[in-house]
């Protein structure tokens, strides 16, 4: 008897609501666990009438909130005075109000309030000590951008950028929001830079964990379903996108899927390469993601191709979404791969995406980050020269 679906497992997912004006459920959902919210927020989250009716709607229970205010890319310290300020505050739940950073941001405060402890004892690769039991205030993440997908996943990315800095996780399987709150709505306003970089994010982790060795019949399946939304919808929103809300949902969808199946699948060399460049220069990691995943496409087709392998289920794979971009039901695989090609390549000057020395980065800093890149998860290992290589392509 012959097996079709391999063995497989699933992490958990939290509690999807997703739609337009899905917001509105908020209020009710706070009011469920009696007690004051901590909002964290970013720069631009907090202002507008989608914000200022959402809370309305909170004290309108009779609930008084208290706010954290994040600035870009959330740190150890930031989480470390958050966690101090608020402490002894009662805070019954933390509701992140915000882009990829601040989600992140606010799962890490929420693991962190309980214990006191500063942030960076737990990271992976910093600290020594391991999060026992995920234990944490509860935690509901309403994301305003569609990008990182962290509404759907167990860690929280916080960096220290420098010379010695990092880029690492807060992880463990307890810190998977428990409310996802995700109102397409809440990116109409998003600028047409960040709906680029936040988009083509969540198109590469769709595409890194749909040919990831980890890859699962349901990731896959998710993750198509969720490349498609993208292909159709990121034109439009970086576009349109103040007017465009189907464009918008797509997006919104999207994303959410990518944290998904990013936490099931894993990711590939561009996001493997996007955590040390993002640890030494102070580089926004959507936009390093659409610079690199052209390039990164095109090397691990090219190897596979090369070592004679064109029945890897990576190619058909590779061929699949480029015949969504052409719009077909199907390619030949060579066809459809080097269709995906070109598509992406149009797409990183569709959307400005940026070169690598626009962030400062050199020719003398790639042997620093093909030290630290990961691409275990990859369809095939890339060489040492093969990441020079492509990471030489996009400076």
């Amino acid at each position: 008897m012959s097996v079709t679906v391999p063995a497989f497992g699933f992490a958990r997912t939290p509690r999807i609501l997703f739609g337009v004006r899905a917001r509105g459920q908020l209020g009710r959902i706070l009011a469920g666990y009696g007690g004051p919210p901590l909002f964290v927020t970013g720069r631009a989250s907090y202002a507008g009438p989608a914000w200022d009716a959402a809370i309305a709607e909170v004290r309108k229970a009779g609930t008084d909130c208290v706010h954290v205010h994040v600035d870009g890319e959330p740190t150890p310290e930031l989480v470390d005075a958050a966690v101090a300020a608020h402490a002894d505050r009662g805070v019954r739940v933390v509701v992140a109000w915000g882009g990829g950073s601040v989600v992140d941001a606010g799962k890490a405060i929420s693991a962190m309030l309980p214990r006191r402890e500063p942030v960076a004892e737990y990271l992976e690769d910093v600290g020594n000590k391991e999060l026992p039991d995920g234990a944490k205030i509860p935690f509901v993440a309403v994301p305003t951008t569609a990008g990182t997908g962290s509404e759907a996943t167990k860690n929280a990315v916080l960096s220290r950028v420098g010379p010695d800095g990092f880029k690492k996780s807060l992880r463990h399987d307890g810190l998977v929001p428990d409310v996802a709150l995700v109102d397409p709505e809440l990116a109409l306003t998003c600028p047409p830079h960040v709906t680029a970089a936040c988009g083509m994010d969540a198109f590469t982790q769709l595409l890194e964990a749909y040919v990831s060795i980890k890859a699962s019949p349901m990731t896959d399946a998710l993750a198509i379903s969720g490349l498609d939304h993208v292909i159709r919808g990121l034109p439009r929103a970086f576009q349109e996108g103040s007017h465009d809300i189907e464009a918008r949902t797509g997006m919104a969808y999207a994303a959410l899927v990518s944290g998904i199946v990013l936490a099931n699948a894993g990711l590939g060399v561009v996001h493997g390469l996007a955590s040390p460049i993002g640890a030494r220069f102070d580089a926004p990691h959507g936009a390093v993601c659409g610079a690199l995943v052209a390039a990164a496409t095109s090397a691990t087709i090219r190897r596979l191709f090369d070592e004679g392998r064109r029945d890897h289920p990576a190619l058909i794979k590779y061929a699949r979404v480029g015949a969504l971009f052409s719009d077909r039901a199907r390619e030949a695989t060579e066809t459809g791969c080097a269709v995906l090609i070109e598509a992406l390549e149009n797409w990183t000057e569709m959307l400005a995406m940026p070169r690598l020395t626009r962030f400062g980065i050199a020719e003398s800093d790639l042997p620093g980050f093909v030290a630290g890149a990961s691409n275990k998860n990859n369809p095939v290992p890339l060489t040492d020269g093969e990441i020079a290589a492509l990471l030489r392509a996009c400076l």
